[in-house]
């Protein structure tokens, strides 16, 4: 399920969603197609630090399965939600991600989100040939306290205009973190990972 530029960050609408009657009978065959589409999303930095980009439909797939919780069906309820989830679809020049901080033990996952305090400003993206661009974090709301950090952030890489013409031509991106607590990154991303975010980009 593969998206050109355009479409992918494309922003929602009431006309792109199926009601709560017709998502309940698409859900399994649209929920395994947006597994499978997020299988080229998912970056792995280091053991416990997972950026998931997103999309015109990782955001559908959200706004639909919230629709569902939470059972609106009125119009105003529906805007809302697309209100909610539209800013993290990229605008063809940048690219937004969730950045999840993974521990399976909840002690050590507590005590991690103390050290890491600030982790989501130090994030960064490289497009080969330039310089690592900052992630701006949480520009919704603010997840983090000065003692702790939050396990979920949203995060938003704003890409020059030189930066999105090289991503087009194949340049090649690398990912990292470059905090005290933690350092790593991946310096060459998959190809289908670096395809997926070309994807998400306006040349």
């Amino acid at each position: 399920m593969s998206q050109t530029g355009s479409q992918a960050t494309r922003k929602l609408t009431r006309e792109n969603l199926m009601s709560l009657e017709q998502y309940d009978q698409a859900r399994s065959e649209f929920r395994a197609a947006v597994m499978a589409h997020k299988l080229h999303r998912r970056v792995a930095i280091g053991p416990h630090v997972t950026l998931y980009f997103e999309d015109a439909l990782t955001m559908r797939y959200q706004v639909q399965e919230m629709l569902r919780a939470e059972r609106i069906f009125d119009a105003q309820g529906i805007e809302d939600e697309i209100a909610a989830y539209n800013p993290l679809i990229p605008d063809g020049h940048n690219w937004k991600a969730t950045l999840m901080v993974e521990y399976e033990q909840e002690t050590e996952r507590r005590s991690a989100l103390t050290r890491l305090v600030g982790i989501e400003t130090r994030v960064w993206v490289c497009v080969a040939g330039f310089g690592r661009v900052w992630a701006i974090a949480d520009e919704d709301l603010d997840r983090a306290s000065p003692d702790k950090t939050s396990s979920v952030h949203f995060l938003r890489f704003e890409l020059e205009p030189a930066m999105t013409r090289a991503v087009k031509s194949g340049a090649a991106i690398s990912i990292g973190v470059d905090h005290p607590a933690y350092s790593h990154s991946v310096e060459t991303l998959p190809e289908e990972v670096r395809a997926a975010l070309a994807g998400d980009i306006i040349g």
